[in-house]
């Protein structure tokens, strides 16, 4: 209860009923781990350098499988989540590539473990695919940087910088001050919470 989070709640009562389903959520998660298989790491911040950027990130969970490394993500959200979304996380990408640079051991495998299905989606990475997230992070980067040199230049920051305007713009914090934002419905921020 010391970390837990009580604001963007509807009232107490709705607060209760998430603090209640989250603390299920982790009990079964707990109860299927055996106490014996110690993590290599929670929370563990893992960093990389590349001849472009530099990165690092906190990983919820490394675990040491046989002489490698594997990066799990917990999720709470309403979603169950698919292999689909392991192989396509960037941000997975990224830690396993960090965390291979920080621990000097090899780390392919990326999960994410949905604790309101207990599902686990999980993907193995290759050098390749690993190779392909890394040069998006860095075209990322370029295009960052291309767009702060058009600001210093003149170009309005709206244009360098737009707005890509979707469903999160109802829940955005800028949406009172975004024109685009603005346009969309509001919604109140525990909305995105399963009924009760």
């Amino acid at each position: 209860r010391a970390t837990w989070v009580s604001e963007g709640y509807r009232d107490a009562e709705q607060e209760r009923a998430a603090f209640d389903r989250a603390v299920a959520w982790l009990t079964a998660y707990l109860s299927e781990l055996d106490p014996a298989d110690e993590p290599l790491g929670v929370e563990r911040t893992v960093a990389a350098k590349t001849r472009v950027l530099a990165f690092s990130g906190r990983v919820d969970r490394l675990d040491r499988r046989g002489d490698e490394v594997v990066v799990v993500d917990y999720k709470t959200g309403r979603s169950e989540l698919t292999d689909d979304d392991a192989r396509g996380s960037r941000a997975l990408a990224l830690y396993a590539y960090a965390a291979e640079r920080t621990l000097r051991t090899r780390c392919r495998e990326v999960q994410l473990h949905h604790l309101p299905t207990d599902s686990v989606a999980r993907h193995r990475h290759t050098d390749e695919s690993l190779a392909r997230h890394l040069r998006r992070a860095e075209d990322t980067v370029a295009d960052i940087r291309a767009a702060e040199r058009a600001v210093a230049d003149g170009t309005d920051p709206d244009d360098a910088f737009p707005t890509l305007p979707g469903r999160q713009c109802s829940w955005c914090d800028w949406r009172r001050v975004c024109p685009i934002g603005a346009e969309a419905p509001a919604k109140e921020p525990w909305s995105a919470l399963p009924a009760d």
